[in-house]
This record gives C-alpha cells, sequence and structure tokens, in this order.
C-alpha cells in the first residue's frame, strides 16, 4: 500500500468532490488543470447532478465511489467539508485535499469549524492537506490539485512549501510566464489544520527529484521539530525560509490570512540558523534564487568575478558586491596577462574586467568569450556574471558561446544580466534561459542572488 505522501504526490486516482461543468468554477479548473498536465491516472467526479464532464462520467454520491482511491480534492463550501472526510473515509480515501475557506482565518464561526474539522480528522485518521488552499502540484507524476487555471506546468528540480494558496496559483503562473525554468512540488499548506511545513519539508527531503528547497512561511507550527527536520535535510540539500508576519502589522496580516499566529521572531531567526536554513527577505527571491539553482550550482565560495561594458559598472557593482559580503578579488597573474592580450594598452586588465575596449578592438563574440572563460579557469573565482550592453547598433552577438563555456565549465556558475535595448535583452533572456542560463534584467539581481547562495554554501557546511 502506498505511503500517504505517495498517495498525495504520486496518486494512481483521485476524486473530485464537487467537480462542475461550468467553465471557471473550481471543481472545473482542477479537472483542466489535470488533464492539461497529462496525468495518467484515474479521475472520478463526484455531483449529486451526474451526467459527464467532458468526457468524463459524474457519479452522484461519495457512497458510490469504489474503493481506496488514492486522493480527493474537495472544492465544496466550509458547512460541507466534515461531512464529506467522514464519507471519504469509509470508501478508503484517506489523502484529502481542502480548498474551501471560511475556517480560522475569517472569524469565530470559522475558528470553530476548523475545530470541528480537527476532531473529524483525528476519528477517521484522514490526513489532510488545508484548508484554505489552492492545492498542491507534483510535475514528476503530471499531476496537480490546483484549482487555479495553470496550464502545463515544466519540470524542474526545485519544490515549493508555501502557507499561502496563491502560491500553486497566481506564483506558479508567473513562474511559468516569466522565468524560464521548472519545479518538482509545490505545496499550499493553508491553514495547516493537519499537515504542516515539517511534514511536506521531511517528504522533499528523500525526494529525488527535489534537488532545492524554498518555503514561504507565516508562523511554524513546532519550532522543535522543524528545527530537527530542517537539520537533517538540509545537509543535502539547500533549504531557503521567506518568512511572513516578521513585523507586527505583517503578523496581523497574517491573522487575517490563513489564521496563523506568527511566532516569536528571535525563535524563528535562532531555529533557522542552528538548522543550515537560508534566510530570505522578499518575495521575488523565492523566484530568483530558485531559477540559478534549477540552472546552476551553489558556488563554492562568495569570490565573484564579472565582465563589464562600462568603467562605472565597475565601480558601482564592486561596492553592490562589498555591500553583499561578496569578495572581488585578485585574478591570478596569468589570467591578468590572458586579459591584457586582447585589451588596449590604456585599460588595465584586472578584476572586475572592464571589456570595453577588447571589444572595440576584437569584437563582441571573440572579446567576451576569451574573458569569461580567462576568469572562469582562474582559481581565485568561484562564480561570474557576465554583464552584456545589447543595441541594434552595437550588434547583436551569438550568445552560444556562454551556453559552450558553462557547459564547459559547469562546477563554476555563470549568471547573465543587461544594459542596453529592452527587446534584445528579453530575446537574449530566452535563448539563454532555454540553454540554461540564468539571466537577470536588474543588473544588482544576480549578486544578490550570489550572496545569498555563498550564505546557504556557509550554513550547509555548519548543519
Amino acid at each position: 500500500m502506498p505511503s500517504i505522501m505517495e498517495r498525495f504526490f504520486n496518486p494512481k486516482s483521485v476524486v473530485i468532490v464537487g467537480a462542475s461543468g461550468t467553465v471557471g468554477k473550481p471543481g472545473n479548473v482542477v479537472i483542466q488543470n489535470m488533464l492539461d498536465n497529462k496525468y495518467r491516472g484515474e479521475i472520478f467526479l463526484v455531483n449529486p447532478r451526474g451526467g459527464k464532464i467532458g468526457k468524463l462520467p459524474v457519479i452522484t454520491s461519495i457512497n458510490k465511489l469504489p474503493e481506496n482511491i488514492d486522493q480527493a480534492v474537495v472544492t465544496l463550501p466550509a458547512d460541507l467539508v466534515p461531512e464529506t472526510i467522514r464519507a471519504l473515509s469509509k470508501k478508503g480515501v484517506n489523502a484529502i485535499i481542502l480548498a474551501a475557506s471560511g475556517f480560522a482565518e475569517v472569524d469565530q464561526l470559522g475558528e470553530k469549524r476548523q475545530k470541528e474539522l480537527l476532531q473529524v480528522i483525528k476519528e477517521t485518521g484522514a490526513r489532510v492537506i488545508g484548508p484554505n488552499t489552492t492545492g498542491h502540484i507534483s510535475v514528476p507524476s503530471n499531476f496537480t490539485s490546483s484549482f487555479f487555471p495553470l496550464g502545463k506546468v515544466p519540470r524542474g528540480s526545485v519544490s515549493y512549501i508555501a502557507q499561502t494558496g496563491n502560491f500553486c496559483g497566481i506564483s506558479i503562473r508567473h513562474l511559468i510566464s516569466a522565468e524560464n525554468y521548472g519545479i518538482a512540488r509545490s505545496c499550499g499548506l493553508g491553514n495547516k489544520a493537519d499537515l504542516d511545513e515539517c511534514d511536506i519539508l521531511e517528504f522533499y527531503g528523500q525526494d529525488d527529484e527535489t534537488k532545492s528547497i524554498f518555503m514561504y512561511l507565516e508562523s511554524i507550527s513546532n519550532p522543535t521539530r522543524f528545527l530537527r527536520v530542517a537539520k537533517r535535510v538540509s545537509r543535502n540539500k539547500p533549504v531557503f525560509l521567506l518568512k511572513g508576519g516578521a513585523t507586527e502589522a505583517g503578523a496581523a496580516a497574517a491573522l487575517a490570512h490563513t489564521g496563523s499566529l506568527a511566532a516569536d521572531g528571535r525563535i524563528v531567526e535562532g531555529a533557522i540558523m542552528q538548522a543550515g536554513v537560508t534566510r530570505l527577505t522578499q518575495y521575488s527571491q523565492l523566484f530568483h534564487v530558485a531559477k540559478a539553482l534549477d540552472m546552476m550550482p551553489i558556488p563554492r565560495g562568495n569570490r565573484v568575478s564579472f565582465l563589464s561594458p562600462s568603467g562605472a559598472f565597475t565601480v558601482c557593482m564592486t561596492d553592490v558586491c562589498r555591500s553583499l559580503g561578496l569578495e572581488v578579488p585578485e585574478l591570478e597573474d596569468k589570467t591578468c596577462k590572458r586579459l591584457q592580450d586582447f585589451a588596449p594598452p590604456f585599460i588595465r586588465m584586472r578584476n572586475p574586467v572592464d571589456i570595453f575596449g577588447s571589444v572595440g578592438i576584437h569584437g563582441y563574440d571573440v572579446a567576451y568569450k576569451d574573458a569569461l572563460e580567462g576568469v572562469l579557469i582562474d582559481r581565485n573565482i568561484d562564480s561570474v556574471v557576465a554583464i552584456l550592453m545589447l543595441t541594434t547598433e552595437t550588434g547583436i552577438p551569438d550568445l552560444k558561446f556562454i551556453v559552450d563555456l558553462a557547459n564547459k565549465y559547469s562546477t563554476k556558475p555563470i549568471y547573465v544580466t543587461f544594459m542596453g535595448e529592452h527587446r534584445h535583452n528579453m530575446a537574449s533572456k530566452e535563448f539563454l534561459e532555454a540553454s540554461g542560463v540564468p539571466c537577470y534584467l536588474e543588473i544588482e539581481r544576480p549578486f544578490e542572488v550570489l550572496s545569498i547562495l555563498a550564505k546557504c554554501r556557509q550554513y550547509m557546511r555548519r548543519s
């Protein structure tokens, strides 16, 4: 018999209770999402009206379902949830996604409903994700329980745990359309009436499909267990946390959002430092750092080189590096000599690399390619950022050389950022990211990511 996590993340059969033939309703969108992601298991639909939804027959009652379906997705109103769980339990369905809101996140009546829900969970032995969630995603199984329109979710190595329903909704839509990387799993915890971040983190830690883990949490249910699980997981996989509710106003918003009382900030800080977890401070970092890890390895250290078409960038970005705890070390003598051979004599080549003069003499492709390879070989460098200047007038180079070098020197990450004509920047980003080279439109962003990953490397070693 499959484990409960197998039933959630690799279900061979699923029933949608509250299935709907009306386009746009949650009970319809979840069906379409499963079809769009080419889910290969059996799909059962329950609605008292019966009939068909598309080509799928609709069963009028849970009592008429076959025994031991792996998972149920319940899209019914909150007041119908307890009796639905009882009915599903009698049919041997004990892995349940509860999409309904109207529980502890809203008012006293909601709190009462959630207490009743907890009692039903205890009585039946059911395991529940939610309530108040848009569901979860398991790309290796071509499966999602999300009722937010997603389309096809690309496969990758990043997995998410989020105490917000939107992560398996609008955030994944952003990822699909803007960031050009894929995921393995994503789980919206909602109110955490049953399964919580520790349960999912423990599963991700043992999951071969998951190479890095990102969490957005508004509270930590059991800090002691979280510390223990995270410390074990972070020894082998990078783990990141964005903690919502860190301020007084944020904590009040968290209570209104998911019914959570945020844990004391000092407890959270102490726990994650001991557990080898890297703290994030911005929502966008959940995507920018994840993209870097899906495409490139963690840098071995904090020593950075960058190639710049402007002297101003060499100055400003060096200041940025220093402020972020990144080193911009001296290059080996042989590297400096190699760079100087391509540069005009009035430019002293060093780190950071002012590439403008070399481009003027040898052309974009030759100058950037040789300089990029030179700093990648250098033993003093852990990672490289290439700042590209792209305009119609100066020409758009064939950037395949960056992809080739990324593959050749696969132990050192290469990030790309841009200054110049936006349409060329976007086209280059699409090309490079499709080939596994992460790109960032804001020039400071790759350095911020490298700073976070350098800390991550330290914390993993510490745990």
